[in-house]
């Protein structure tokens, strides 16, 4: 036994030590190594590892491959929550993906949704082990069956750290979030040189598939961050925010008081005049726990604010026009990423926030050709679908179709509050009074004065801040400062909502 354990001692020891030139190179392009990312990410000593001794074996004429065949897995806790996590390691065959490394990364996927604790992938891979083949796409195939098996099941987190190339890019394209790290996280499906055979057209890896790219162009990236210190410290901090699975609710912190908590500020933030911009950011500060939210897609279609935060130490999601982006008007891109997010936030028992400044759908040829209708009614769809407690915010203008889409009580808001400045309508007064006047104003000797006196009258009659609570769409008209205090108070009283699913197999969003 003695023997035994020597050996076993030797080969663990082995296993466990780091390749030096390669680890080097690796740290030469500003990147840690697989472990060194775990030591980061889980809280110290909870890590447990799972499959040290996998290795590729062909046959007995043909040499076995490097134990842990590229990739480290296990289970650990961050904050005291278990969570399970696979990390490649790019410094063993550049961290490509083969059907023993597959295979660990299945048993740990398996593992996570029995469990129903999070799944964590730390991605640094080139892709398929070519000489494996079809073994290589059968175990991507895996995984990505497991992903959408899991899918708002459990929280499933995708980091990539370095490449991630071909189709091992759906990974993260099918994770709930996405941290990508500036400098040296790519990913793509095909790559330069593919790219410039086909089109002459010659691009770097970053340029073809950067985080700056999917941060602010494609939004496939939710998170994007300098370095890996900083987004492996932020995926603790996103952790912190969600529960581990649907069937738990979301993290409490201590209670702060919300109900009483009076913001005077909120008022002196937006300007009384619809058309002047102003930050949505400094609002959702006023009105988060410690004015601190996690924004998710912040660098991509800014026109609209996705986030987590908490108010009164419980768990919100957050969706708000900008009106400093294109004045806060919905277009494409900014319907999907706020579709996602409540989806995302209806799955995992978040309850949702919504701020609206909205002065209706971008106006033009390429948004309508771009499918904007479809984009639109993927939030409508999100929003009609999503049963955890929702609260409507109008802060000022809220017109057209978007005021719909924006979660009014017609589309099934728990509870719709509304700001002293809010004006609801079809349209604002001026471009009412154009269409439904036209003539008049074509014949009038004076237009101009005409037109003012049409426009008081239209909003005398019909976006005055209570025609809308008049007409049971809204069911209180709030003092700003106030907003902090009714939102606590309304997300307790619908603590204990619940509402049933329609009986069917599943709904057709329009994707």
């Amino acid at each position: 036994m003695a023997g035994l354990r020597r050996d076993r001692d030797e080969l663990r020891a082995e296993t466990l030590t780091d390749r030096a030139p390669a680890v080097e190179r690796q740290h030469a392009l500003g990147k840690r190594t697989a472990r060194e990312r775990l030591d980061l990410l889980l809280d110290p000593g909870s890590f447990m590892e799972i499959g040290m001794f996998r290795r590729r074996s062909e046959g007995p004429d043909e040499p076995a491959g490097p134990r842990t065949d590229g990739v480290v897995t296990g289970s650990g806790t961050v904050d005291g929550r278990t969570v399970f996590v696979y990390s490649q390691d790019f410094t063993l065959s550049g961290g490509s993906l083969g059907a023993a490394h597959a295979a660990k990364i299945h048993k740990v996927m398996d593992l996570a949704l029995a469990n129903g604790a999070p799944l964590i992938g730390l991605n640094d891979s080139g892709g398929a082990r070519i000489q494996e083949g079809v073994l290589a796409l059968d175990g991507y195939g895996g995984i990505f069956r497991r992903q959408v098996r899991a899918s708002g099941v459990i929280p499933q987190i995708s980091v990539v750290l370095g490449p991630c190339a071909g189709g091992a890019a759906y990974s993260p394209a099918l994770a709930d979030v996405t941290f990508m790290v500036r400098g040296t996280a790519q990913m793509y499906l095909t790559g330069p040189d593919v790219v410039e055979a086909v089109s002459g057209r010659r691009v770097t890896h970053a340029e073809l598939g950067g985080a700056e790219v999917h941060g602010a162009r494609s939004g496939v990236a939710t998170f994007v961050h300098d370095d890996e210190e900083g987004c492996l410290d932020d995926v603790r901090y996103l952790l912190s925010l969600l529960p581990s699975n649907y069937l738990e609710p979301p993290p409490a912190a201590a209670a702060r008081s919300a109900a009483a908590d009076v913001r005077p500020r909120l008022a002196e933030l937006v300007p009384v005049e619809p058309n002047r911009p102003y930050d949505m950011r400094t609002v959702i500060a006023e009105i988060a726990d410690d004015g601190e939210f996690m924004e998710f897609h912040e660098d991509w279609a800014g026109n609209v604010i996705c986030a987590l935060a908490r108010i009164d130490g419980e768990v919100v999601g957050l969706v708000g026009n900008q009106p400093m982006v294109l004045a806060g008007v919905l277009d494409a891109a900014a319907s999907q990423k706020a579709a996602r997010f409540v989806r995302f936030c209806d799955a995992f028992g978040v309850p949702l926030v919504t701020l609206v400044d909205v002065p209706g759908f971008l106006p033009g040829v390429d948004q309508e050709h771009a499918g904007v209708i479809r984009h639109g009614a993927k939030l409508l769809h999100a929003y009609c679908e999503a049963t955890v407690p929702r609260i409507q915010v109008i802060l000022r203008k809220a017109y057209g179709g978007a005021y719909i889409v924006m979660d009014s009580r017609s589309i099934g808001a728990d509870l719709s509050l509304a700001w002293p400045t809010n004006e609801i309508a079809v349209m604002g007064a001026e471009a009412a009074v154009n269409v439904v006047h036209r003539r008049e104003l074509a014949a009038a000797a004076d237009p101009g004065a005409l037109r003012g006196v049409l426009m008081t009258r239209y909003a005398e009659r019909l976006t005055h801040p209570y025609f809308a609570a008049e007409h049971g769409l809204v069911d209180d008209v709030i003092d700003p400062a106030d907003t902090r205090a009714a939102l606590a108070r309304g997300l307790a009283a619908l603590r204990g909502k619940r509402e049933i699913a329609e009986p069917r197999k599943h709904a057709n969003i329009p994707l």
